[in-house]
């Protein structure tokens, strides 16, 4: 059905359609007066003159004092402001002449519609036998196993009652479609069962009226509609609203389309779930059929309980189901109790986390680091749509049964690996994602007759605006649906709001943790930072004694000593004075932590440049080839900055030594927010594996006899970085050289960006030897 045809069909004011089914009577009354302002015109035939004779008479002197005696009790019943919609009431039988009706009143604003049907059968009262009749299917229906088996025993006991040839229980799915459920039929009657009705067989204005009136009746598809007089309501100058009438005339698409079904009666009770069009039982006969009110007012009761048990019966599944998922979110937070980090803990658990989102695959992104369990797209496409869903996503927790079409065109395959996405975020500041993943479940649906309706032109070539037609074959029709997975149920994405309030509580409470962790921490690294200078600075003296006091000793009684004597004496002075070197070193090292930072700007080409010439000084009989790329101006602290290029520039020299020529290149790159700046040496190199331990104190990776040093160096170079909201890190090979680099952010703290091969950018040489 095109997007005008659906438009037309759901304008047509089927609400007030301006007349009548023809078994029946309406006139509708100013409740002021009492008096008569608009009839269905063939109101003549039961009062035996001329309609435009009957408008404005009183009511009694209409249809006898039997009548009208009904609606007068009945107001006093009721409340003046009963409102327009509500459930027509019925008044029971009234005797008009010789022959007696039913009656159905209902308010539509300030008048009274009453409606008039003849009582068909020998009945002694309308609900004599409803006890007896509803006994057993009451019983039958608490028995129900199921939704399945409710319908079923709904529609053999609706066809009983109405004695229709056909009933049919359908269920509107979330698209609208109806579904057929259940099904009873005489022989010779096509059947529907688990076939699909489109939405667009029922537009939204008639849905809306399903709601309002439960049970409606059209006798005979071939009638005559009785036109209401005058045609305007004189009160409102307007078509009357017969939403609520049981007699309203109804759509004539809607008479085709029942013809071309092969149904000429029809009847369909309405399913009222939680307050909304659940779906139908819809009765049809090849024949004309008028079930007596009272059988009809029967089936709309039987409708009313079939709707309370269908009720119950979700919302005992549902509460299961959800009792069920709250089982597995309680079990799997309780294992995430073991770990400190939150993607460790559901990593570690993924049996439990792939059956919280009752799916075969799941993702858990972090920091742009993706961790696939089960079936899922592979990592690069998670990413992707980690940035979809931050950019889209219009609330934190996000699903879709039609992953392909949500995404953007550059995913035009992705129902290939991934059909279904149910997404958690568990931050509000960064892309942290929970991401469970559905594979595609194709459906073949059966059709009742292709589901489109068609606009047919006009058969007189006149210009006149063309007209809905509803489709002309009921034939089975197929369909194979693609490209989507099982749809996530109201229990699933509410248990993963759950869920993301107590991952965001687990996070929180881990964050205090940490808080409490750093602040001890901090009062820890205080007190030893205390602790070690006061060391450092009471064993300098000491220390600086025996190194004065052995010089002294080998100056003056040197030639006295033996061999061995100035052996010892010369091993105690280089022990004293490397553990001198080692308290300044220490001492130093405290000091960094304690010094208030001078932030200003830094000239890094000046510093490199005043480095190198003073270590040309001790560089006497090396060959060294310096490589310096232009460096930038940052902002920091220059005496601490001078301190971290004087360790790197020191300890290239020192590992390249062995080196002919030693080349020590120095660079930096912008990378994003940060300037990232390198020192690398051609020298003996190191082993990854050990890289972790280099910026640790008194960390070393080459024995003393080879390389001196007191392993303090590189510890004070990771300190001031990080004062400075940077980082340090490490690239070397063993006899291959390494290179050392740390990130100054640009403009404010900032996480650094890794800094490939490719991004250090082509160096210029600075000068060629030493």
């Amino acid at each position: 059905m095109t997007a005008s045809d659906l438009s037309a069909c759901e304008r047509e004011p089927i609400h007030a359609p301006g007349g009548i089914q023809p078994h029946g009577y309406l006139l509708v009354v100013d409740e002021t007066t009492m008096r008569v302002i608009q009839v269905s015109a063939n109101l003549d035939a039961l009062v035996g003159a001329p309609v435009d004779t009957v408008l404005g008479a009183p009511l009694d002197a209409i249809l006898g004092h039997d009548c009208a005696d009904r609606v007068t009790a009945a107001l006093a019943r009721r409340a003046p402001d009963v409102p327009l919609g509500t459930v027509p009431l019925y008044l029971g039988e009234a005797l008009i002449g010789a022959e007696r009706f039913e009656l159905v009143l209902h308010r539509n604003g300030t008048a009274l519609v009453l409606e008039l049907e003849r009582r068909n059968g020998t009945r002694t009262g309308a609900f004599a036998s409803i006890y007896p009749l509803v006994r057993g299917f009451v019983t039958s229906l608490q028995d129900a196993p199921s939704v399945e088996v409710l319908a079923e025993r709904a529609v053999v006991e609706i066809r009983r009652i109405s004695g229709f040839g056909r009933a049919l229980l359908y269920r509107f799915d979330e698209d609208g479609h109806g579904v057929v459920l259940a099904e009873d039929a005489d022989d010779g009657y096509e059947r529907y069962l688990h076939h699909h009705f489109p939405a667009s067989d029922i537009p939204a204005q008639a849905r809306a009226l399903y709601l309002k009136t439960h049970l409606r009746l059209i006798a005979d598809a071939n009638y005559v509609p009785v036109p209401l007089v005058p045609v305007l309501n004189p009160m409102t100058r307007a078509p009357t609203d017969l939403s609520a009438s049981v007699l309203r005339s109804v759509s004539p698409v809607h008479v085709e389309y029942m013809r071309n079904m092969g149904t000429i009666a029809s009847m369909s009770v309405s399913l009222i779930v939680r307050g909304e069009l659940w779906g139908m039982i819809s009765c049809h006969d090849r024949a004309p059929r008028h079930p007596d009110f009272g059988a009809r007012m029967l089936c709309e009761h039987l409708g009313h309980m079939l709707s309370l048990q269908i009720e119950a019966k979700e919302e005992s599944e549902d509460a299961a189901y959800r009792e069920t998922l709250r089982h597995t979110l309680v079990e799997l937070l309780a294992s995430m109790a073991e770990h400190t980090i939150v993607a460790d803990g559901l990593a570690a658990h993924a049996e439990t986390l792939l059956k919280l989102g009752a799916s075969g695959g799941a993702a858990i992104a972090v920091e742009g680091h993706v961790t696939l369990l089960g079936q899922t797209p592979p990592a690069s496409d998670v990413l992707a749509i980690v940035d979809w869903l931050a950019e889209h996503a219009p609330t934190p927790v996000f699903s879709t049964y039609e992953l392909g079409a949500a995404l953007p065109d550059t995913f035009p395959d992705i129902h290939a690996r991934a059909s279904g996405m149910l997404a958690v975020s568990m931050s509000q500041m960064y892309r942290h994602y929970v991401i469970w993943f559905r594979p595609e479940a194709r459906f073949d649906v059966a059709w009742a007759g292709e589901p489109v309706k068609r606009e047919a032109s006009a058969s007189d070539g006149s210009g006149a605006p063309h007209k809905i037609s509803p489709r002309r074959s009921f034939a089975t029709w197929h369909e194979t649906i693609r490209g989507r997975s099982t749809r996530w149920r109201t229990a699933e994405i509410d248990t993963a709001h759950e869920f993301r309030t107590a991952l965001l509580g687990f996070v929180l409470r881990r964050a205090e943790e940490m808080a409490a962790l750093a602040s001890e921490l901090g009062r820890a690294n205080k007190e030893l930072e205390a602790f070690s200078y006061s060391v450092s600075h009471d064993l300098r003296a000491p220390l600086r004694h025996i190194v004065g006091y052995g010089d002294l000793l080998g100056e003056f009684e040197g030639e006295r000593l033996s061999e061995r004597g100035q052996r010892f004496l010369s091993n105690v002075l280089s022990s004293a004075r490397f553990a001198g070197a080692l308290v300044d070193d220490l001492l130093s090292f405290s000091q960094l932590g304690r010094a208030a930072l001078r932030v200003t700007e830094v000239d890094l080409q000046s510093l490199v440049e005043a480095l190198i010439a003073e270590a040309a000084r001790d560089l006497e009989g090396r060959e060294v080839e310096w490589r310096v790329a232009a460096l930038p101006h940052v902002h920091g602290d220059a005496a601490f900055l001078q301190i971290v290029l004087r360790s790197l520039v020191s300890n290239a020299l020192k590992y390249s030594r062995t080196r002919r020529p030693a080349i020590i290149e120095l660079g930096a790159q912008r990378v994003g927010d940060d300037q990232v700046v390198f020192v690398r040496d051609n020298g003996v190199g190191f082993d990854m594996k050990y890289v972790d331990k280099l910026f640790g104190v008194f960390q070393r990776l080459h024995r003393i006899e080879e390389f001196e040093g007191t392993g303090i160096g590189l510890a004070n170079v990771r300190r001031i970085v990080e004062r400075h909201d940077g980082r340090t890190w490490a690239e070397g090979k063993v006899d291959e050289g390494a290179t050392f680099f740390f990130s100054l952010p640009v403009a404010g703290p900032a996480d650094p960006a890794a800094l490939s091969p490719d991004a250090i950018g082509s160096l210029r040489p600075y000068s060629s030897h030493a």
